[in-house]
């Protein structure tokens, strides 16, 4: 429902329009790779519009589609973990599940320990970011915090910096190289 109780209504014309950016920067935030979270954004819209006829209206558009792409990024490493399970983790059928075996097999007994770390990696990782976004031309960063980080509209950004939506989405491309770059070099290799 939207902000006055009206029930809210799909339009998946818009979608890529609308939410696009925002779906496609929350999907390489969590895979970081450029290409799987085209691939996931794409699976996203689908499913999307598969399951729109069971859209009961009761969330916002871009909740449910983020939604839906956070469960498309829970399938990837579903399925990423198992074949990596599969191939690299010789599980036998003398597996000490009493906790006393392969600290490796212990952890993939217990799937909390995947996520134990999360909460300094992601306040390292925004740190990263923001050293990153320094490093970077003023102009580039400013136009891809506030498309990317704080979800202005392009107009309000276009009247903000008082530049044209090419040019807008010139920066944005720019920075979101140039930082992928400094992430690559300053923090994915060293994690």
């Amino acid at each position: 429902m939207d902000s006055e109780g009206r029930q809210t209504i799909l339009n998946p014309e818009a979608w890529v329009d609308r939410y696009a950016d925002y779906l496609y920067n929350y999907a390489i935030s969590r895979v970081g790779d450029e290409n799987i979270a085209k691939d996931i954004l794409q699976d996203t819209f689908v499913a999307a519009l598969q399951a729109s006829k069971s859209f009961k209206g009761n969330a916002a558009e871009r909740t449910w589609l983020v939604a839906i792409l956070k469960h498309k990024i829970i399938d990837h490493y579903r399925r990423s973990n198992s074949q990596k399970a599969k191939a690299e983790v010789p599980l036998s059928s003398e597996f000490d599940f009493s906790g006393e075996g392969n600290p490796l097999q212990r952890q993939i007994a217990d799937p909390e320990s995947i996520r134990e770390n999360d909460s300094i990696e992601n306040s390292e990782l925004g740190v990263a970011i923001q050293n990153c976004l320094s490093q970077i031309p003023q102009n580039h960063a400013r136009a891809f915090s506030l498309k990317t980080i704080e979800h202005w509209t392009t107009e309000d950004i276009c009247k903000e910096l008082n530049i044209s939506p090419s040019n807008l989405w010139v920066m944005v491309h720019r920075a979101r190289t140039a930082l992928m770059e400094c992430l690559n070099t300053q923090w994915f290799k060293n994690n």
